[in-house]
């Protein structure tokens, strides 16, 4: 039997718009999925924490980034190593014709709806990276 690896999932936690929140929201619901993910805290990341800059240079990593600027999969790539995989909200909106929530704290209805189906995206991930693993 092969033991799959854990993946740590970094997840965007800007706040500055509601696409901070769908990344952390559709983190949040991907990692209930599986318990095989465990969360990797962005701020802690970047202060310089090593057992997260540990587990990122050990295990695979998914940046889920709520915009262009990506600092998730900057901060990875800087601190430990490239990501396996990445995920930027902001284009996957844009590619799918959905407009920002307007929310920044809550999600309205919609909004949670694209935070489901970014975690159904991160669950494919998850899995691709477990089968190559």
């Amino acid at each position: 039997m092969t033991i799959k690896p854990k993946i740590g999932v970094v997840s965007c936690s800007g706040e500055c718009c509601g696409l901070g929140t769908i990344s952390r929201v559709a983190t949040r619901l991907a990692l209930e999925g599986s318990d095989q993910t465990v969360t990797i805290c962005l701020p802690l990341f970047l202060a310089g924490e090593k057992q997260e800059h540990s587990f990122a240079k050990d295990h695979p990593t998914i940046a889920v980034d709520g915009c262009g600027k990506r600092c998730a999969y900057k901060a990875i790539e800087k601190y430990s190593k490239e990501p396996s995989a990445g995920v930027d909200v902001e284009a996957l909106l844009k590619e799918w014709g959905v407009e920002p929530p307007k929310g920044r704290r809550t999600l309205d209805t919609r909004a949670f709806n694209v935070a489901s189906r970014i975690a159904e995206l991160l669950a494919v991930k998850i899995g691709e990276i477990q089968e190559t693993a």
